[in-house]
């Protein structure tokens, strides 16, 4: 029982030495498909008895009318192995008008903030910089127009949505991004970045895609 609890501190111990704000080797900017991760809070919230505290009804790119589809998750610094997270920085953190900012793109303050303790003060970057790094990287991408003019649920294999996004970015290469899936859903589309938001080949733990042949995919609301 003591050598595994010495080994748990041991671990712990390194991890907390290895995740230093600004120590990593690349980003991955993440993309949800907004439907799928309302449907998914939704149920999640359904099944809780705690509909009114799922976090996908209080994001606007939740709202009837609002027809979001892919959205802003997050910028995330990663090693070539693994990720550092809630890394400890000497930066501020984010302004009540930077959160408002980089809220415009994740959906709400809520998310907003957590990817800021989460993710971005391991970039080493000021808040500021932080979120107007997000913001180019997020812009740069551009959206396959086909999913956003669904208007009913379609089930396809979620290799159609990389060559879409591939089609799309004519600047990436299939080992530069990948699609993920959950709840028999399509979740989101992640592209990997150098620290100059340049695209770059997915390191082997990031680049795994789903391999779902019949991936729900609903229409934007």
């Amino acid at each position: 029982m003591r050598c595994l609890a010495i080994l748990l501190l041991s671990a712990t111990l390194a991890r907390a030495e290895e995740d230093v704000a600004g120590r990593f080797d690349y980003y991955l900017l993440s993309l949800s498909w907004a439907p799928s991760w309302c449907a998914a809070g939704e149920a999640t919230g359904e099944a809780s008895g705690e509909a009114s505290q799922s976090a996908s009804r209080q994001s606007p790119h939740c709202a009837p009318g609002g027809g979001a589809g892919w959205v802003l998750h997050g910028l995330w610094p990663q090693y070539e192995r693994g990720w550092p997270s809630h890394c400890r920085s000497t930066e501020a953190d984010p302004s009540r008008r930077q959160i408002a900012r980089l809220a415009r793109l994740t959906g709400s303050s809520r998310a907003a903030w957590h990817q800021w303790k989460k993710h971005g003060r391991c970039s080493g970057l000021s808040a500021g910089d932080y979120v107007a790094a997000a913001g180019r990287a997020n812009a740069a991408v551009s959206r396959p127009v086909a999913f956003g003019r669904l208007t009913a649920p379609v089930r396809l294999p979620a290799g159609v949505v990389e060559e879409a996004f591939l089609q799309a970015n004519p600047g990436l290469l299939p080992d530069m991004l990948t699609v993920t899936c959950k709840a028999g859903r399509i979740q989101e589309v992640r592209i990997c970045l150098t620290k100059e938001l340049k695209p770059r080949l997915c390191a082997p733990d990031t680049v795994e895609d789903c391999d779902l042949r019949d991936a729900l995919m609903p229409p934007p609301r």
